[in-house]
């Protein structure tokens, strides 16, 4: 039997295994099958998990289908909140995760214990690099965004109207395709913003290896540096996904970016 911990972060759910449990596992095969939505636990993915210290761990993300990615932002404050809730900690700790994209800070805001548990969370992000790109569709179409590095891929696009075609398509169907297309041999997610106000936009996120998703943390923190950098927002922004808000602060080219959500621990069991 396999432990697990289930938790989301506005939406963007996780299972939590550790390293240990799963050491007999194959780890895409386990993850494909615990986070199908119908016949497994479900859920965005799986967080490998092993402690390095009193108050820190390292973590490696499986995305639903198998894949290996860099980091969550989501996934990550995920971890964050199981952490607090084994270490029984309080508002003010701070506590370390080791992430394939490099380490990250977390400063536990505030927690909340009934109904359930949750924290709300402060990240550092890393240092997130943005540039403008175009990207030819098959049908002759070309996309203009705005490349984001926040520890892994992003395509950030502004959107048309308020169902957030590009180029009369849904969404989703751009998504699908740029996240796949050849210019990103290693795929990228791909954010669809509209700016509601200097210090808000909405956002709309599919996913690598996912697809279409509530939340992305790392989503959120790309589609802010995309708008601060190059279409006037400031911060402190707040980025609404379907699955809720967080809160971007980040000042420009160089500096970290701060990353702030809750999340909230769903449910323990047993898998075979």
């Amino acid at each position: 039997m396999i432990p697990f911990t289930k938790a989301h972060a506005c939406g963007n759910d996780f299972l939590i295994v550790t390293e240990e449990s799963a050491q007999r596992h194959d780890w895409p095969a386990l993850t494909q099958r615990l986070c199908a939505r119908n016949t497994g636990i479900g859920a965005d993915g799986i967080e490998f998990f092993a402690w390095t210290g009193k108050q820190s761990g390292r973590i490696r993300l499986h995305n639903a289908d198998g894949s290996i990615a860099e980091i969550s932002g989501n996934g990550t404050r995920c971890v964050a909140a199981w952490m607090a809730a084994v270490l029984n900690a309080q508002a003010g700790d701070v506590l370390q995760i080791e992430t394939d994209a490099g380490l990250r800070i977390c400063h536990v805001n505030a927690v909340r214990r009934t109904p359930g548990y949750a924290v709300d969370v402060t990240t550092g992000m890393g240092v997130p690099a943005a540039s403008r790109r175009s990207v030819k569709l098959p049908d002759g179409g070309v996309i203009a965004g705005i490349e984001v590095s926040t520890g892994n891929p992003h395509f950030v696009i502004l959107a048309e109207d308020d169902e957030f075609q590009v180029a009369g398509k849904k969404w989703q169907e751009i998504g699908a395709a740029i996240c796949t297309h050849a210019d990103f041999p290693q795929q990228t997610n791909v954010e669809f913003v509209r700016i509601r106000a200097p210090h808000q936009i909405e956002i709309r996120i599919f996913e690598r290896g996912v697809g279409p998703t509530t939340s992305s943390g790392t989503g959120s923190s790309a589609s802010a540096a995309a708008v601060i950098s190059f279409y006037g927002c400031a911060q402190p922004l707040t980025v609404i996904a379907p699955g809720g808000p967080q809160k971007v602060e980040w000042n420009g080219e160089g500096h970290e970016l701060l990353l702030t959500g809750p999340a909230e621990l769903i449910a323990q069991g047993e898998a075979w």
